[in-house]
């Protein structure tokens, strides 16, 4: 139940981000990013809205995961990916702290000065048929970081005492967003049990209660949509807004949420 909750959570921050999973194994995940940036702030973002959900969860029911970035070429073939450069991000991942993240120094080097996190380096790693060393650096970052997923050319990340509350409170809700969208077209009422006890009071318990008790909810109901809208529409964030966008590009309020987006944006 805890690894289906919170792959659901890591799933919907990956697609914000533009990336795309090639490979699930137990609880791995393997996936590929346009940019570098958005892997990183994606990586950043799934550590943090995990952090999150895991303090409603019972000790020792708790769940974290390890993260390894790698920047490099990949092969494509049947479906899935592979390469030196899927192999040295795999070993990264087995480096790096429960609830952690591990970069290269490619990585490190390309988005030193374009996010707001410092890396610890780890030295010379020996890494399993790779032929030679590869310099490793240990990810420290902020609870509160702001995170922009689908707009890695965006750098004016907040930061200081007067916006850890918003920031926060803008995360839980972006988190609730993205759990909802991954588990709304679906017919399992399991994931719907979840997400209400998770957000018994969330801008969409009512329709996963409508749904439990109605049975699967039609995809092209309007009170869908309008719902959605409401729950991003007063959020003050580009990335809650472009969830809109992104699930409802011709949607009923897509003019005014573009707009919005584009006013959070400047």
């Amino acid at each position: 139940m805890t690894l289906t909750s919170h792959r659901a959570i890591i799933d919907a921050l990956i697609e914000a981000a533009d990336g795309q999973i090639f490979g699930t194994a137990g609880d791995s995940v393997l996936a590929e990013f346009p940019s570098v940036v958005q892997a990183f702030n994606c990586a950043i973002a799934v550590q943090i809205a995990i952090a999150h959900a895991n303090e409603n969860i019972l000790p020792d029911q708790q769940m974290r995961f390890r993260i390894g970035i790698n920047v490099g070429d990949v092969m494509v073939k049947n479906g899935d990916i592979f390469g030196d450069g899927v192999n040295i991000a795999a070993r990264l991942e087995a480096l790096a702290d429960a609830g952690g993240i591990c970069v290269t120094r490619g990585v490190r080097d390309h988005i030193r000065d374009r996010v707001r996190a410092t890396f610890e380096d780890m030295g010379e790693q020996s890494i399993k048929n790779i032929a030679r060393p590869v310099r490793a650096f240990r990810v420290v970052f902020d609870s509160d970081y702001d995170a922009e997923l689908s707009t890695p050319a965006q750098t004016d990340l907040n930061s200081g005492d007067d916006t850890a509350g918003f920031v926060e409170d803008t995360e839980n809700r972006t988190i609730e967003v993205a759990f909802w969208e991954s588990i709304r077209e679906g017919d399992d009422g399991t994931e719907l049990r979840l997400y209400l006890e998770r957000y018994p009071n969330g801008s969409f318990a009512d329709l996963a209660r409508a749904r439990l008790h109605n049975g699967s909810e039609s995809a092209e109901d309007p009170a869908v949509e309008v719902s959605f809208w409401e729950s991003v529409r007063d959020s003050g964030d580009s990335t809650m807004i472009n969830a809109y966008l992104q699930r409802y590009p011709a949607g009923k309020f897509a003019p005014l949420a573009r707009i919005l987006f584009d006013r959070l944006r400047e």
